[in-house]
């Protein structure tokens, strides 16, 4: 065996081998999704979090775990049978990966003010319409889930929430707000608030944790809630991040460029391997 026989061997075996490993990470997802789908009530008192929209996050779990395992199927089987047209559609689809994520980097660089003042919009027609509307939740709970883990209270600052005119108290109650504003941490005397169970909450657990629930909070004007707006703590979360986003992001185009060579590589060379076998034919 040539030594370009040897080299085509191995290319050929590392492109099956790495494809194998996603679509098996593929698989993981795609389960993982569908046990939120099916079954949320073990899935939410395993991560402790009951106002997620489990419903969106499955389906978009479950899908991308289906265009892997599709992808990795097509360069596993094309790599280990040698099959260009395999190969080609292989490559192919990961060219057409490669170029969305560059072509939505370059947008959300030249587009960045819009696209700001797009989600702030979004938002803020979140918090007007809060509880509007107990058959839809799913965008007040995306964005209780943004408060809780950001730890901050409204876009701007807590008084976006003192307009909303289903939160409206009067002034011996305290203000209302949703108990993903609460400020767990500044007090641990929980008789300075309390909860008002809404219609729509009914699912979550008895035991559940003020911070973990989209139930209205009444806390004392001015206290005990995140004093910082989520549009500064997204700001700071992005700056801090940022390294680690940039790293991500090159990790994959690097990964997305080594098999789309190994693919072009191993498809345009099997003219070597179809010429060799035809002349001991």
């Amino acid at each position: 065996m040539s030594a370009q026989d040897n080299c085509l061997s191995l290319i050929k075996y590392l492109l099956f081998v790495f494809n194998l490993f996603f679509f098996v990470l593929g698989s993981l997802i795609f389960c993982f999704g569908i046990w939120i789908l099916v079954d949320k009530t073990s899935f939410v008192s395993f991560v402790g979090l009951s106002f997620m929209p489990l419903q969106i996050w499955s389906k978009a779990l479950a899908i991308s775990g289906i265009l892997t395992m599709g992808l990795a199927l097509l360069g596993c089987v094309g790599a280990l049978k040698e099959l260009r047209c395999l190969l080609g559609l292989y490559f192919g689809i990961l060219l057409l990966l490669f170029v969305t994520q560059i072509t939505l980097g370059i947008l959300i660089s030249t587009q960045r003010i819009r696209l700001v003042r797009r989600v702030k919009d979004i938002v803020q027609k979140t918090i007007h319409n809060y509880h509007a509307n107990p058959e839809e939740t799913a965008a007040e709970e995306s964005w209780d889930y943004v408060q809780f883990q950001l730890r901050c209270c409204g876009w701007n600052s807590p008084q976006d929430w003192l307009g909303v005119s289903s939160l409206r108290s009067n002034a011996s109650e305290g203000y209302r707000l949703p108990c993903s504003c609460y400020n767990s941490s500044a007090t641990n005397d929980s008789a300075i608030f309390f909860k008002i169970p809404l219609p729509q909450s009914s699912r979550l657990r008895p035991q559940a944790r003020p911070e973990h629930s989209p139930d209205l909070c009444v806390v004392p004007a001015n206290s005990y809630t995140y004093p910082e707006g989520c549009a500064q703590s997204l700001q700071k979360w992005l700056h801090n991040n940022l390294i680690s986003i940039v790293g991500i992001c090159l990790g994959v185009g690097l990964l997305e460029l080594s098999f789309m060579t190994l693919s072009i590589f191993l498809c345009r060379n099997l003219d070597h391997v179809y010429g060799r076998l035809a002349r001991y034919h």
